[in-house]
């Protein structure tokens, strides 16, 4: 006499579930990502119509309240031509990339430049100073 099992096993794996999972990731991290701000300072950038791009090297910031931070650490303007060249330390050629927020009198910006300035010649280096702004809306 036979006796049989009513409840049969199956070997074969089901990869629905595993395949919903990774989609499911997938959508998590593309949501995720694009929340992600790319500057910690908040500047409202002048607007313009060219398209340099430059490796930078240091980012300095000058906010709506005047105040200088140096990749996003704060700075004072009379500590701010060391705190560059601590950055730009062994660096020949390097771009500055300065982000000014478009009510920021023109003083604050020249006052970076001749940081820079300042750095090059004591160095006797070639360092530039970008100012970066945002597309232009038509």
């Amino acid at each position: 006499m036979g006796i049989k099992t009513r409840n049969k096993r199956s070997v074969e794996f089901s990869m629905s579930s595993m395949s919903d999972l990774v989609f499911l990731l997938l959508i998590f991290f593309m949501i995720t990502s694009t929340l992600v701000s790319p500057n910690a300072v908040k500047l409202l950038l002048p607007n313009s119509t060219s398209k340099t791009m430059a490796k930078q090297s240091v980012t300095v910031y000058i906010n709506d309240q005047y105040q200088f931070f140096i990749e996003e650490i704060p700075s004072s303007q009379s500590m701010l031509q060391n705190s560059i060249e601590q950055r730009l330390v062994g660096q020949v050629d390097a771009s500055v990339v300065l982000r000014a927020d478009k009510t920021v009198p023109v003083q604050y910006i020249v006052n970076v430049i001749d940081a820079i300035n300042g750095i090059n010649n004591k160095l006797n280096t070639k360092h530039k100073v970008i100012l970066a702004t945002s597309p232009k809306e038509e």
